[in-house]
């Protein structure tokens, strides 16, 4: 008989304790990514596991279908990978399975179904990050009385479920940051309805500004990616306005590290010469040499919310259907200088 592999075992060979162990199975904050990504390629190797997922022989898990949008998969874009890996891991605690596709661009343009539905594999479906309005209506359409919970993408229907970052407030407190440390000039990077997130911290900017009696200038909102494939610029074409703010309110921090190496192009530095703030908390390593100040996504909650809906869900108990906001917080790095 084979021997069950235990976190220990998992533990002795990475190098790491046990407990270091569960957070990175788990998607618990405390854990590198690199050793994250270590633990799970070794755990799926020794053919571990979750106890809850091998107790009972009757408690037969569900197959969860994920789909994400190959956009969320571009140069340097991990942060649905991290969050998709959370979200397995999660499942994983509760018996259940995942089957991920990844939507391209052509499929969405003609609606084309998703494999894991056209087979009728799944017995819910997590749509993961934003995809177009006709394409979620077409995708409902074939779901049937599947349940759907929409994790970082706002469904605008009463029916659904969607668990979302607070965009709008984390753009507001970013810019009134901006405002605190000496700063009136501040432009917004990011293309308006490309995404509801984007759109959503554009407003958060707007509101900020306003209550600061400052104008908002249609040459300070700035395109930061390709409008029909949504996948942001490359530094050498993030366009730059003629006449320059003291400071930028960025959607990302995929798109603030693009900023910094464009203005760096250009011969300016940040802090010194302008100040970048992001959102996110979460950039891939090399994008850029500056610690970027952001708003951090707390999104180790808006996992466990979308399995507990999910799981609520598939249980046919009663839950409030609707947006779901998980608010995050402001954290201070090094791209941002006070002005006298």
């Amino acid at each position: 008989m084979a021997k069950t592999v235990k976190m220990a075992d998992i533990a002795e060979k990475v190098g790491v304790s046990v407990v270091t162990v569960s957070k990175a199975l788990t998607g618990q904050k405390g854990v590198s990514e690199s050793t994250r990504r270590k633990i799970m390629k070794l755990a799926d190797e020794m053919g571990y596991v979750q106890p809850s997922a091998a107790s009972s022989s009757d408690n037969k898990g569900h197959n969860i279908g994920i789909i994400i949008h190959d956009k969320h998969f571009s140069k340097y874009n991990s942060f649905y990978l991290q969050m998709y890996q959370m979200l397995t891991s999660q499942l994983g605690t509760l018996g259940d399975y995942t089957i991920l596709e990844i939507i391209t661009h052509d499929m969405e343009k003609d609606l084309v179904a998703p494999n894991l539905l056209r087979e009728n594999k799944i017995d819910a479906l997590v749509v993961q990050g934003e995809f177009t309005r006709d394409y979620c209506d077409f995708v409902k359409g074939i779901v049937g009385d599947i349940p759907i919970v929409y994790l970082d993408f706002n469904d605008e229907s009463r029916d659904g479920i969607s668990v979302i970052s607070d965009s709008f407030y984390g753009s507001y407190y970013l810019t009134n940051y901006l405002f605190e440390k000496g700063h009136r000039d501040i432009a917004f990077v990011g293309s308006l309805l490309q995404t509801t997130s984007i759109t959503d911290r554009y407003l958060g900017y707007v509101k900020s500004m306003m209550e600061h009696g400052m104008q908002v200038r249609p040459d300070w909102q700035i395109e930061d990616r390709d409008k029909k494939t949504g996948i942001i610029f490359e530094s050498d074409k993030l366009p730059l306005p003629l006449e320059l703010p003291t400071a930028f309110v960025c959607n990302c921090d995929l798109t603030a590290g693009v900023l910094i190496k464009r203005l760096e192009k250009e011969g300016y530095k940040v802090p010194e010469d302008f100040s970048v703030v992001g959102y996110d908390n979460f950039i891939f390593p090399g994008t850029c040499d500056v610690e970027i100040t952001t708003y951090e996504v707390d999104m180790p909650v808006m996992v466990q919310k979308a399995v507990s809906y999910l799981a609520s869900l598939l249980n046919g108990e009663e839950i409030k259907m609707g947006t779901h906001i998980i608010t995050g917080h402001l954290v201070e790095k090094d791209s941002v200088k006070a002005l006298s």
